[in-house]
């Protein structure tokens, strides 16, 4: 009988384990899989989820990153140790772009400043300079945002990215504003480099929580999961997606000590 577990991947950050648990304690509770699994990591996802990906016996596993768009570590280090995973291996987008997490930036910001024509929602990105993976899952969010809410504009800004969030304040044009960050867990960023660029303490602008354990954000794992495997079966796809290429061609490297004979 064939086995199948989902493994949900994140950066340890401050409250990552909690929330990782509460989204797989649902998945578990759905029977979506035989098995759910978490596993986190600081800085060096090879090095550091090597043992724990060689003991995970299922045949097919889908690996979810726990996050909202790609980066170095997604489209790197974290492909490279799933090749540690003796099963067959399914690699699956962030979540960061799923009709579900535009609900739950709607209702995070609502619950602090309900919509109006006199109110700026801004949606908070981590940003890159070189890739454009966050850009993409804010601008997605933003146009959805501007469509189907009633908020009077919708802003978007970067920590390491133009527009950046030091500057949203004086482009905000309505009279209040909410903003809420694309991140899924409490880190740092969350925590003091965003309050203190938003500049909160000058009153003005009320600020949400990350997207956390809402149910939601499980109904988008689940929802990549059932695509993943619509895209397994279909054998006939003329090209493998991005994450499914990342998986088959991430290696660890011998020169590290981390080579993998597969």
């Amino acid at each position: 009988m064939t086995t199948e577990s989902i493994l949900l991947i994140g950066r340890d950050t401050r409250n990552a384990p909690e929330v990782l648990e509460a989204h797989a304690s649902r998945l578990s509770r759905r029977s979506v899989v035989d098995d759910v699994e978490i596993a986190t990591y600081e800085s060096e996802p090879i090095r550091e989820l090597k043992a724990e990906f060689e003991r995970i016996s299922a045949d097919t596993v889908y690996a979810v990153p726990m996050c909202t768009a790609h980066s170095h570590e997604t489209i790197d280090g974290v492909p490279a140790a799933l090749s540690y995973i003796s099963g067959d291996v399914h690699y699956c987008e962030p979540l960061g772009q799923s009709p579900a997490v535009t609900e739950v930036i709607e209702e995070k910001a609502a619950r602090l400043l309900p919509a109006s024509d006199d109110v700026s929602l801004i949606l908070v990105g981590f940003g890159s300079s070189a890739k454009p993976y966050h850009s993409q899952t804010t601008d997605y969010h933003a146009a959805r945002l501007r469509e189907q809410s009633e908020y009077g504009e919708v802003l978007s800004c970067y920590l390491l990215q133009n527009p950046t969030v030091e500057c949203v304040r004086y482009n905000a044009s309505k009279n209040q504003s909410v903003a809420v960050p694309l991140f899924l867990t409490r880190t740092e960023a969350t925590e003091s480099r965003i309050p203190d660029q938003l500049e909160l303490a000058r009153g003005g602008i009320e600020y949400a929580d990350p997207l956390g354990s809402h149910p939601r954000i499980t109904d988008a794992v689940h929802a990549e999961v059932e695509k993943q495997r619509v895209l397994a079966d279909d054998r006939g796809a003329s090209a493998a997606p991005f994450e499914a290429r990342l998986a088959r061609t991430r290696r660890p490297v011998a020169t590290d000590g981390e080579g993998v004979q597969r």
